[in-house]
């Protein structure tokens, strides 16, 4: 047996190297779209990986490099490989995750995005929305306990000194594969009493509690769901300037997180 001494230092040793108490070292930021992706890839001065660590074949890009001190990731998903377009949607949310995850082991996950927003909620265009927890809204099981699995409600990592020291509002996030909303995606997002949808949050959600990695949602708001113009034209044209807003916000929480421990947050 350990004298008292020698038990107090090993004790002391395995507080220090609890994930919660070191400083935040290395983070993947998961971003769909490639308008959204880029102007980060700028400020943060990163490169993309020409030895990637994902699976040969997948279009998934990763960006990496150090800022301040963090080593920073971020993946974009690429373009489908038929169509050409951002890969965008649940199921590549999740695979990318998953794969991000295994590879890089990082401290922190920035799933970061545009998404529609609820007026009858208090969104408008323009605003930050850092995601308090993440749901599905077009997984309808009708079923005891499946209806539950199907909505996979699941709450984001806690950030409140993230929340008081940057001008960012809080929303629940509601996730589906669908642009528009049909009658039953509305009563589901209404259950989930969502101020914002989008189509990657809650997928990326359910791998990063999964895997155990503590996960943020930094969402822009493109549109006004509950508005009077079409969904994806008012989507197209807002995207440039709240991507914009997007990056700015995202930027400001990277620079929050240096020198931080997750406990911090």
């Amino acid at each position: 047996m350990a004298p008292p001494e020698e038990k107090s230092i090993v004790l002391e040793e395995s507080v220090a190297c609890e994930p919660q108490n070191r400083p935040i070292s290395s983070i993947v930021i998961i971003i769909a779209m490639q308008s959204e992706a880029l102007p980060l890839v700028n400020k943060f001065q990163l490169k993309e990986d020409l030895d990637p660590v994902f699976p040969k074949g997948v279009p998934w890009v990763r960006y990496r490099g150090t800022y301040k001190g963090l080593n920073i990731n971020i993946i974009w998903p690429g373009k489908d490989t038929v169509l050409g377009v951002d890969s965008v949607g649940t199921i590549v949310a999740s695979l990318v995750t998953y794969a991000s995850i295994q590879a890089l082991q990082p401290d922190l996950i920035i799933n970061a995005g545009t998404a529609g927003g609820f007026k009858a909620k208090g969104a408008n265009v323009g605003d930050i929305f850092l995601a308090s927890g993440v749901a599905f809204h077009d997984r309808r099981i009708p079923i005891p306990v499946f209806d539950l699995y199907g909505v996979g409600l699941r709450q984001a990592f806690s950030t409140p000194n993230l929340l008081k020291a940057l001008n960012i509002k809080v929303g629940k996030l509601s996730t589906g594969d669908s642009l528009d909303m049909s009658p039953q995606d509305e009563a589901s997002i209404i259950a989930n009493d969502a101020t914002i949808k989008d189509m990657e949050g809650a997928a990326v959600g359910y791998v990063a509690d999964l895997l155990k990695v503590p996960a943020i949602f930094v969402k822009a708001v493109t549109d006004i769901v509950d508005g009077e113009k079409p969904t994806a034209e008012e989507f197209m044209q807002n995207l440039a300037a709240v991507t914009a807003a997007l990056d700015q916000a995202v930027t400001e929480v990277v620079d929050f997180l240096n020198g931080k421990c997750l406990s911090e947050l």
